[in-house]
């Protein structure tokens, strides 16, 4: 199946490792251009070299309000076209709702909040008919996860942005999509399940309650957020897309 991605643009933020990596692998993969963006230079740079001249990094931070527009300026100047983003954060602090500092809300809420508004709105304002924005949000949209108490309350906020503005773009043919991954294979997923007293018996608790009986790969992963910011995916939009291998218990 073609998907349409030849010569096709993408900002993907937090790309330098994990989701946001493996989205723009799969997306280069396909013929997609990518600008990857992360805070950490040394490990972006590195990302890029491995997805060769279809992909250049450019850090920063999804705090900073300048960050949209640069990363937008980028896309246009290194590859001529702009047509998506994936707005893909890491995870704010683990803990509880009696754990978590004031300060820990309020960096999670500039970083993981503010700042993918910022991109969406920046994103929704340059793109045209057939433009996509996309999220990662988490599994917490629908169900809380234990320990993740600043998870539960931003990425479902996320949720209900992401759904508004897709209704606001909808008559320009532009698409809004989420992505809601929960116990993907990577080093967060890993970290968190380290916090336990016993992490092999942490992991395979988590495992017999996923249907698939497994967790999921970041390759498959990527190949799911390429396909939502495909042309292929043309007439979906508005939606939040678990990617957990049936964990929700709802529809």
């Amino acid at each position: 199946m073609d998907l349409g991605l030849k010569d096709r643009v993408y900002v993907v933020t937090g790309a330098s490792r994990g989701l946001g990596f493996a989205a723009a692998r799969e997306l280069v993969a396909d013929g997609a251009k990518v600008i990857l963006t992360a805070r950490d230079e040394k490990a972006l740079a590195a990302a890029a070299g491995e997805l060769g001249p279809n992909a250049a990094a450019l850090a920063a931070d999804n705090a900073d309000p300048a960050t949209a527009a640069r990363l937008i300026e980028e896309a246009r100047n290194r590859f001529g076209r702009f047509d998506g983003i994936l707005i893909s954060v890491g995870g704010p602090a683990a803990g509880g709702a009696a754990d978590n500092t004031d300060e820990q809300w309020r960096d999670a809420f500039e970083s993981v909040f503010l700042g993918a508004v910022r991109l969406a709105r920046a994103a929704s304002e340059s793109l045209t008919e057939g433009g996509v924005i996309a999220f990662v949000l988490s599994a917490s949209v629908h169900e809380p996860i234990p320990g993740l108490t600043i998870s539960n309350g931003l990425r479902p906020g996320l949720a209900g942005f992401a759904k508004s503005l897709s209704d606001e773009v909808g008559p320009r043919g532009i698409r809004v999509v989420g992505l809601l991954p929960a116990r993907i294979d990577t080093d967060r997923v890993r970290y968190l399940d380290s916090l336990a007293a016993d992490p092999d018996a942490a992991r395979a608790t988590n495992e017999s309650r996923i249907p698939l009986r497994r967790y999921g790969t970041a390759e498959e992963f990527g190949r799911t957020a390429a396909f939502l910011l495909s042309p292929a995916a043309s007439y979906v939009t508005g939606v939040m897309l678990p990617v957990d291998g049936g964990a929700r218990h709802g529809f």
